[in-house]
Order: structure tokens, then sequence, then C-alpha cells
């Protein structure tokens, strides 16, 4: 059984660099760094769907006493509140506990007591969840097993310090096969199916080679067994273990582990696909997926908070020593565009003025689409992640009425006659309405939702609101992107039909997704995908499926390529149609059907260009134009192919394990 895919977590890591002592003394409060974990992680909350998991290092435990936990659960983290205060009661149970311990040796012996809350040590000591080193992951679960067993982080446990492990991370690699082979060689017992199982293994391998060189010259040089421990931990090679971990990898990652020795690291793809966003002080060193998490924690500032470089690794030493480092060449710089269009939170100040300009670049094809007839016109959003995109459509829209407008006037003036009544038409019966049409009454995010009973979600989800939309009317809505399509015709397009609108037309701030993604986002079964069922049934009505047969031995044949000369053979299934085609067919297909409702639905996709005038030429587009930045996609997208025709379910990078 596969991970569930695990792209758009939230990643949270907070690492004191002062004792829990300091942290009382100043704050009085022992527990800050546990405090400050969850409020990261409440921040990034948007970002979870079905479970979350948090653990815990302590720094200089000494033998005999545990030093590294997890907690892990399936709540909701709509209620990590309630998963942190769970947490917080046994806190309490054992404050209770021991204060009456004390209380009786007070009265027995007379020894001074102390309560247990106002003892750091024993706080520390006695409380699973009180360390220096924190880490949290909140989940998207979308396929495989949905218990807690698949919840980061996960652990690896020795009786060495310098051997015991624990991983989260946001990721998906595309060769784990390759990857389980190699351990395979090496005479291991890898978990099929499981990229989070092979990262663990791999860096779990390469540490215990590590560990043991360092053990093997440290006692041959004589140095006592009780003092080795402390010398491996000095002088082992954090960053040259991730550099052998990795040379293999092929994906997009964001991925933080814990050595038992106190040891921390964090590390990013060689492309930036995911982001990874760090801020220290000299209190803290912390560590989130997303900048304005971070921002909103510790009230600082962007050029506070800064990324972690693409192919590079940050070490925090259990001395507090830090360095950033090369642990492979960087790639070209191909960042995921998703985290613009739909997942990261919109109060970042990038994020927001990106998703804006997304909407304002539909606003020709909107006007377009209407023949500027903004009167029998109203302007709306769904779902809530579309609003900002929403916001820069109206910006755009309005400035491209007082170009209307100002061209206008400038030609009565020239001609020497005032036209009232086209003033009229032009301001005052020709302005864009802009309403709020659908209300979400649950938070919740159905595009990322288990597929059994997402549409159910949906339909809970949302109301309308009446008597604003007349049956002459354009209803206009933005979305922010379309995936499959199965919302829109079973749920949303019908919900909106109740306003009896002439005609709706749905606006993408996302282009066409035609291909499968294999770095994490649930979008990796091409069968699923509006776009490329738009495609195949046009082949199919003009007589052309030869080229799906075509296509289908392109694929086995660049599938017998090395993963590096590879080329995407999908390509084929949409070369012979326009985006606009795609387009009209799509609008078909999502069209509700067995509803009383009789307009036409029309749906307006962004274009590539648009989306890169909005985000930025770097910004990754594979899903959308089928050019992977790692070599590992294009194995997954022709896979993908191979998997559709011979009609198996399934993930390409799954099959490939």
């Amino acid at each position: 059984m596969s991970d569930p895919i695990s792209h758009e977590c939230g990643i949270a890591v907070v690492r004191l660099k002062k004792p829990l002592g300091y942290f009382y003394q100043k704050y009085g409060n022992a527990l800050y760094g546990f405090d400050a974990l969850q409020a990261i992680m409440t921040k990034q909350r948007n970002r979870g769907q079905d479970g979350m998991g948090i653990g815990c290092s302590k720094l200089g435990m000494p033998p005999g006493l545990p030093y590294m936990f997890r907690m892990r659960s399936t709540e909701s983290v709509e209620r990590i509140g309630q998963v942190f205060d769970d947490e917080r009661k046994e806190f309490k149970r054992i404050a209770r506990r021991i204060d009456k311990q004390r209380k009786d040796e007070r009265d027995q012996e007379g020894k001074e007591f102390v309560s247990f809350e106002d003892d750091p040590d024993a706080i520390k000591r006695e409380f699973e969840m009180a360390g220096e080193i924190y880490i949290g992951h909140l989940r998207y679960g979308t396929s495989g097993d949905f218990g807690k067993g698949a919840l980061h982080p996960y652990m690896r446990r020795t009786t060495w310090p310098t051997r015991t492990l624990m991983v989260m991370g946001n990721f998906n690699l595309t060769n784990t096969r390759e990857l389980n082979e190699v351990m395979m060689k090496r005479g291991q017992h890898p978990v099929f199916g499981t990229d989070t199982q092979s990262v663990l293994e791999e860096i779990g391998f390469q540490l215990d080679e590590a560990h043991t060189k360092l053990y093997h010259d440290l006692r041959d040089s004589g140095i006592p067994g009780e003092d080795i421990p402390h010398h491996i931990s000095e002088q082992l090679d954090v960053t040259a273990v991730v550099r052998e971990s990795a040379k293999r990898w092929d994906g997009g990652y964001s991925i933080v582990g814990v050595i038992g020795n106190g040891d921390l690291f964090a590390m990013r793809d060689p492309s930036g696909i995911r982001p990874c966003h760090y801020y220290e002080n000299d209190e803290i060193f912390t560590i989130a997926s997303e900048r304005v998490a971070l921002m909103s924690v510790f009230g600082v500032n962007e050029e506070d908070i800064h990324e972690i470089p693409p192919a590079h690794v940050a070490v925090i030493k259990a001395d507090g020593g830090m360095t950033i480092q090369k642990f492979t060449e960087p790639r070209e710089y191909k960042p995921c565009s998703f985290e613009c269009i739909y997942f990261s939170r919109g109060n970042d100040s990038a994020i927001y003025h990106q998703r804006k300009a997304l909407g304002e670049q539909l606003v020709p094809q909107v006007v377009k689409a209407i023949e500027n007839d903004f009167e029998h016109t109203v302007l709306s959003f769904i779902p809530n992640t579309a609003e900002t995109a929403y916001f820069g459509f109206l910006d755009g829209l309005r400035k491209s009425r007082r170009g209307v407008v100002k061209e206008a006037l400038m030609d009565m003036l020239k001609r020497g006659e005032f036209d009232e009544a086209k003033l009229d038409d032009l301001v005052l019966r020709n302005w864009p309405r802009a309403e709020k049409i659908a209300l979400k009454d649950i938070k919740m995010r159905t595009f990322i939702a288990q597929e059994t009973g997402r549409d159910a979600l949906v339909s809970g989800s949302y109301d309308i609101t009446y008597g604003v939309v007349t049956s002459k009317d354009n209803l206009v809505v933005i979305d922010d992107s379309i995936v499959r399509g199965t919302t829109l015709k079973k749920s949303l397009l019908r919900i909106l039909a109740r306003t009896n609108p002439k005609r709706i037309i749905v606006c993408s701030t996302a282009p066409q997704i035609r291909y499968p993604d294999c770095y994490g986002i649930d979008m990796a079964e091409l069968g699923k995908f509006i776009a490329f069922q738009a495609a195949i049934s046009l082949l199919r009505e003009r007589g052309m499926s030869h080229i799906v047969m075509e296509t289908y031995r392109a694929c086995k044949t660049e599938m017998r390529k090395p993963k590096e000369e590879m080329r995407n053979a999908v390509k084929a299934i949409y070369a012979p149609f326009t985006d606009e085609e795609i387009s009209e067919r799509i609008a078909q297909m999502i069209s509700p059907e067995d509803t009383s409702w009789h307009g036409t639905v029309e749906v307006i996709y962004q274009s590539i260009p648009g989306l890169h005038s909005a985000l930025g030429a770097e910004y990754g587009d594979w899903y959308f134009s089928g050019d992977y930045p790692t070599p590992g996609g294009y194995s997954v997208v022709n896979q993908s192919f191979i998997l559709y025709c011979e009609a198996k379910d399934g993930r390409a990078h799954e099959a490939l394990l």
C-alpha cells in the first residue's frame, strides 16, 4: 500500500537555542517551543485535512532515559487545538502526580516544595513533549492508507542516538522502484510502495555507515567506550549523510530529519519545487512550508524570513552550530505554480499579488465572451480560495472599462459634442456588477478530499444568494482550477443553476490540467482529468482514435529508454486541437443534467503565457505543458497513459514501484 499523497502538507520545525529554563525565566513558560509549534501548524492548517503528527527530541538526556517522542492523530486539523490540548492535559496529570509526591516528601521529610510546573528540568525529564527540538506535519491524504500509521513523522529507533532517526516531509519521489532495488542489492528488505519508507531507510543506511566508520576509528584510536558517543556526535557530518542519501532521488521534496543526538537537518529538492522557509534569532531556529506562518507567529517582516536554496541542506548540530550547504547540483529553478494558484495561504504578500494577477489575466477573454454586456452580467467566484483572484479580476475589469470610457469621452471631445445617452450606456448601465453568489458554510478542501463522498461534501458545503441573478444575466464565476470537472458537473454548477441565469461562464485561473503531477499534488491519474477526457472525446468524434493507439505504442517505446532520454509522448493526444476546442468540449461535458435549468455553460481557462505573466517565467507548468523539471516526470507521464490504455487504476509513479 502506498503512502497517501503528501504534496501540500504543512511542515513546522522549532529548534530552541536556549535551555527550557531560559524560556521559563523569560516567558514563564517551559513549553515555549511546544506552543510555538502549535502556532505555526495552526497558521498552516489549510494545508492539512485528515491527519497530523508532531515529534519532540530532547538534548543531553543521560543513558537510561528516553530522548525522542512522537504523537500522531487522525483528527481533522480543524481540531488541531484539541490535539495539543490533549497533550497539555497529560502535562497537568503529570504535574498533579509529582506535586502530590513532593508535598508528601515535604510533610514527611521536610523537603522544600517546588511545583512541577516551576521546575523546567523535571518538565523535560517527565513530560514527553518537552524538549529543545519540535517538528510537526499536517497532511493532505488522498490515496493509500489513511490510518495513523501512515502519518509523519516516521521513526527509526536504535540503541545509538546517532543512528536513531525521525523524518517528515512534503515530497513525492518518481523513482522509488529504483531506490528499492538499490536497497535490495545491498541486502536490505525494503517495504514496497512507500517513498517515505525509502527516504527513511536510505538516510538511515547512510547514517549507519557514517556512524560505524566513526565508531571503529574512535575505538581503534583508544577512546574509552563511554566517551565514544560524544565524539561521534561531534564528528558526524550530516551534510555528507544527506548528500549520499539523495544521490539517486528524483522528485520534489522538502524533508526534515532529526537524529537522536540532537542534530537537525532540512533539505530542499534541486529544482526548488517544494517550498521551505526559515527564521532565526538568538533564541530559536524555525522552519515552515509557508513564509507567512513564520511572519505571523513571530511578528517579523518578510525580509527576516529566508528560503533554503534548492539543492541545499540546512544542518543545525546539537551544539547549535548551523550550516547551509549544497548536497547536490541545482537544476533549473521550477517552483510549483499550484502553491500560488491554490494551496498556500493567500495572505502572503507575494501569493496575494500573484493570485490577483492571475485573475486580471482573464479579463480580455471574459469581456469577449460576454460581448461587453456588463448590464446583464453578474461577476462572482467559487470556491473561497479563488476570492483573491476574483479581486484581481475585478481590478483588471475596472481598468479595462475605464479605458473604454476614456476613449469614448476623448472621441466626444474631438467631435465637440457631448452624448449623455452614450455616457449612460458606458457607465450607468454597463458597469461591472460584482456579487457574492456562492456561500461556503463549511470550511473544507473538497479538491483534496477522498473521492468517495466528495460530491456530497460539496453539496452540503455551499448555499447561494437568491434574488440577484435574473434569467437575462450571464453569471461569471472565477474558479482557481478545474481538474476532474466532476465537482462542477455534479454539484457546483447544479447549485449555481438555481439562480437561473441565461448562461454560466466558469473561468479557471489555472490553464487546462493535461498531464499528471508526480511531485505530490493529487493529480496523478491521467484518465480522470477533464481536459484529457475532452481530448479523447474529440479524437473519437472526429475519427482520429488511431492516435490513441499510436500514442500508446509511442509511450511503450519511451519506457524502454533511459529516463534521461525520454520525451512526453502524450502530447500527441492534444496536438490536433486548439485550447478553445478542448474548452468547448469540457463545457459540454460538465453541463449539469436532469435539472430544470435550460441555460448554457461556457468554460474559460487561463493561458500558459498568462500564467507566467502573473507568476513569473520560472514557475513550473508541467501539469499544463507536459514539460517536466526532472527526468522521472517523463517516465511517469508515459506510464500514466499506458495505465489508462490498459484500463488499470492507480497512479503511474506507484505502478513504477
